[in-house]
């Protein structure tokens, strides 16, 4: 594309999106002293930043993180750990810890994404999956693209121990759940039976809305990856589980041992990355949100669908933009990476990635491997060829990348796809 005519369209873009821009500020000032007020009552110290080792009785810091994160997630009880490889871990320790053989699974927001669909076992078979320990599962497909609320009594009944609601879209076109979205199914799903659990993947979606999923009544438990939105771009690695206090409680028992639970476990890694990450996260989380809306206003600019739309809400960090073809996604992902700090030489290919049906191709040229809350593109190589970009520690950043993005793919130039 002509620079002078991606230049225009940048200013056009960067003009439309000023009061998204100040709404996005004011949720961030929000979430900022929320999380603020949340270090000063829980009386954050330089003690609390060390380093432990061993089986890490009494560990101040991990503590003192756990208790954090409970009240600024609005929940009874925490456990944050850098022993959580990945999102997907943080989840999977929720279910095996709460699920016992005979009880039911209900994914009320369709298919879930493809690495959970390994841990559950059932399109994607895998070894110590839930369906091999005789967990019964169900899902409601969408309707519409949306969630069917009236179809999930049909789906939940007095065997659904939990009910799993996905905030963030995976690998699909389904709109992100707003914080009213997921009060309101798990509304459905309580009246439906009061007992079952409300268990919410948050991924992606922490700060964007000045509540978290645990602010509301309907949610029983949530949880998280460390090195997306809450980690604020300074956690090297790990995830957190927050909600209820004896559902906290049982998933501890998962991740170390039973009698032995959030007890031990050593912080190998600084803790103060995970309390300056936190503090950090509301201001990063509002840049990679200013990033997408920016990229949804340049890619429809230049004729691609995208979704969310440039004048939607948002409710998770992703933005995505149908290409239609394997060369246009494989040019946007290399520019990307291109335009990266951390190996910006490097040309994505596909590969096959663990826990996933289709190859992937995967731009992350991050300074944390894998960290989604730095800028990132990614997606399957399978129709519509649909390229999912997320994060951007800055949005300055996030703009230069977008636009060589578009310079790379243009306006339907043909890549012999």
């Amino acid at each position: 594309m002509q620079g002078e005519r991606l230049q225009a369209l940048r200013g056009e873009v960067l003009a439309r999106a000023a009061g998204q821009f100040r709404r996005i500020d004011e949720i961030a000032e929000h979430n900022t002293k929320k999380v603020l007020d949340a270090m000063r009552a829980c009386r954050v110290s330089d003690a609390h930043f060390g380093v432990s080792f061993g089986y890490a009785y009494s560990d101040l810091g991990r503590e003192k993180l756990d208790e954090l994160y409970a009240r600024v997630f609005g929940a009874e009880r925490a456990l944050v750990r850098t022993q959580f490889v990945s999102g997907t871990h943080a989840l999977a320790t929720v279910l095996f810890g709460i699920l016992r053989p005979g009880d039911g699974l209900v994914s009320v927001t369709g298919k879930p994404y493809d690495t959970m669909q390994t841990v559950i076992g059932y399109d994607h078979g895998s070894s110590g999956s839930l369906k091999e320990f005789g967990i019964r599962y169900d899902e409601l497909p969408l309707r519409d693209g949306a969630v069917d609320l009236d179809g999930i009594a049909r789906v939940i009944d007095a065997q659904t121990k939990v009910a799993l609601i996905q905030r963030s879209r995976g690998y699909s076109e389904r709109r992100p759940l707003s914080i009213e979205d997921i009060r309101e199914i798990g509304a459905r799903v309580k009246a439906a039976n009061p007992d079952c659990v409300c268990f919410v993947d948050n991924c992606y979606g922490e700060f964007v809305d000045t509540r978290e999923p645990t602010d509301v009544e309907t949610v029983d438990i949530t949880a998280g990856s460390l090195i997306k939105n809450p980690g604020g771009g300074l956690a090297p690695t790990g995830g957190y589980i927050a909600g209820r206090g004896d559902l906290v409680k049982a998933t501890s028992y998962r991740l170390t041992a039973p009698g032995m639970g959030d007890e031990l476990g050593a912080s190998l890694a600084s803790n103060r990355l995970l309390f300056q990450g936190l503090f950090l996260a509301p201001h990063v989380v509002a840049q990679a949100l200013k990033g997408a809306i920016f990229a949804a206003g340049v890619f429809e600019g230049l004729g691609y669908r995208t979704f969310p739309r440039f004048t939607e809400t948002r409710s998770d960090i992703i933005q995505a933009v149908i290409l239609g073809n394997a060369d246009r996604m494989k040019a946007f992902a290399r520019a990307i990476q291109a335009m990266s700090p951390v190996d910006s030489f490097a040309a994505p290919e596909p590969w096959d990635m663990p826990g996933y049906a289709d190859q992937i191709i995967m731009a992350a040229g991050t300074f944390v491997q894998g960290a989604s809350i730095e800028l990132s593109a990614d997606g399957p190589m399978r129709e519509p060829y649909c390229i999912y970009m997320q994060g951007g520690l800055t949005f300055e950043h996030a703009a230069l990348a977008v636009t060589a993005a578009a310079e790379a793919i243009g306006t339907g130039r043909d890549f012999g796809a």
